[in-house]
Protein backbone atom coordinates (compact mmCIF):
# COMPACT_ATOMS: atom_id res chain seq x y z
CA UNK A 1 0.00 0.00 0.00
CA UNK A 2 1.45 3.37 -0.31
CA UNK A 3 1.35 5.98 1.93
CA UNK A 4 -1.20 8.44 2.29
CA UNK A 5 -0.18 12.23 1.32
CA UNK A 6 -1.46 15.39 2.25
CA UNK A 7 -4.20 15.82 -0.58
CA UNK A 8 -5.80 12.53 0.87
CA UNK A 9 -5.88 13.51 4.31
CA UNK A 10 -7.50 16.71 3.93
CA UNK A 11 -10.52 14.93 1.75
CA UNK A 12 -10.53 12.76 4.34
CA UNK A 13 -10.77 15.88 7.13
CA UNK A 14 -13.23 17.16 5.05
CA UNK A 15 -15.72 14.52 4.73
CA UNK A 16 -14.83 13.52 8.29
CA UNK A 17 -16.07 17.11 8.69
CA UNK A 18 -13.11 17.74 10.52
CA UNK A 19 -11.01 21.18 10.53
CA UNK A 20 -6.87 20.26 10.39
CA UNK A 21 -4.36 22.83 9.91
CA UNK A 22 -2.03 22.38 6.62
CA UNK A 23 0.98 21.68 9.32
CA UNK A 24 -0.27 19.03 10.55
CA UNK A 25 -1.42 17.11 7.51
CA UNK A 26 1.78 15.31 6.80
CA UNK A 27 1.49 13.94 10.71
CA UNK A 28 -1.83 12.51 10.15
CA UNK A 29 -0.93 11.33 6.84
CA UNK A 30 2.05 8.95 8.38
CA UNK A 31 0.02 8.05 11.62
CA UNK A 32 -3.31 7.16 9.19
CA UNK A 33 -0.77 5.49 6.92
CA UNK A 34 0.82 3.26 9.93
CA UNK A 35 -2.87 2.23 10.89
CA UNK A 36 -3.28 0.88 7.24
CA UNK A 37 -0.74 -0.87 6.95
CA UNK A 38 -1.07 -2.52 10.38
CA UNK A 39 -4.95 -3.11 9.00
CA UNK A 40 -3.01 -4.65 5.96
CA UNK A 41 -1.04 -7.38 8.41
CA UNK A 42 -3.96 -8.55 10.02
CA UNK A 43 -5.97 -8.92 7.19
CA UNK A 44 -2.83 -11.24 5.89
CA UNK A 45 -2.68 -13.58 8.82
CA UNK A 46 -4.70 -16.93 8.34
CA UNK A 47 -7.57 -17.32 10.41
CA UNK A 48 -8.62 -20.65 8.83
CA UNK A 49 -10.47 -22.42 11.79
CA UNK A 50 -10.45 -19.72 14.52
CA UNK A 51 -14.12 -19.35 16.04
CA UNK A 52 -14.83 -15.47 15.98
CA UNK A 53 -15.64 -14.79 19.66
CA UNK A 54 -16.95 -12.05 21.74
CA UNK A 55 -14.96 -11.74 24.37
CA UNK A 56 -11.27 -13.15 25.00
CA UNK A 57 -11.99 -14.58 28.24
CA UNK A 58 -14.26 -17.74 28.39
CA UNK A 59 -16.61 -16.68 31.32
CA UNK A 60 -20.21 -16.24 31.53
CA UNK A 61 -22.00 -13.27 32.71
CA UNK A 62 -22.64 -12.77 36.34
CA UNK A 63 -26.69 -11.89 36.18
CA UNK A 64 -28.34 -10.60 39.29
CA UNK A 65 -32.03 -12.69 39.95
CA UNK A 66 -34.81 -10.69 38.31
CA UNK A 67 -36.59 -9.55 41.37
CA UNK A 68 -38.08 -6.16 42.10
CA UNK A 69 -36.21 -4.13 43.95
CA UNK A 70 -38.51 -1.33 44.43
CA UNK A 71 -42.10 0.12 44.82
CA UNK A 72 -44.09 1.48 41.82
CA UNK A 73 -44.46 5.23 42.35
CA UNK A 74 -46.61 5.83 39.38
CA UNK A 75 -49.49 7.27 40.08
CA UNK A 76 -46.95 9.67 42.71
CA UNK A 77 -45.20 10.54 39.63
CA UNK A 78 -47.82 11.24 37.29
CA UNK A 79 -49.53 13.21 39.21
CA UNK A 80 -47.70 16.30 39.00
CA UNK A 81 -47.33 15.54 35.17
CA UNK A 82 -48.91 17.82 33.37
CA UNK A 83 -51.00 14.97 31.21
CA UNK A 84 -51.37 11.40 31.50
CA UNK A 85 -54.05 8.77 29.98
CA UNK A 86 -53.99 5.27 30.63
CA UNK A 87 -50.78 5.42 32.74
CA UNK A 88 -48.94 7.26 30.12
CA UNK A 89 -47.51 10.44 29.73
CA UNK A 90 -48.89 12.75 26.72
CA UNK A 91 -46.50 14.57 25.02
CA UNK A 92 -46.56 17.39 22.35
CA UNK A 93 -46.50 16.10 18.57
CA UNK A 94 -42.90 16.89 17.76
CA UNK A 95 -43.30 15.04 14.14
CA UNK A 96 -45.60 16.00 11.55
Amino acid sequence: MTPLGTAEVAKIAHLARLAIREEEAPAYASNLSAILELVEQMNAVDTTGVTPMAHPLDMAQRLRPDEISETNHRECFQAIAPRTEAGLYLVPKVIE
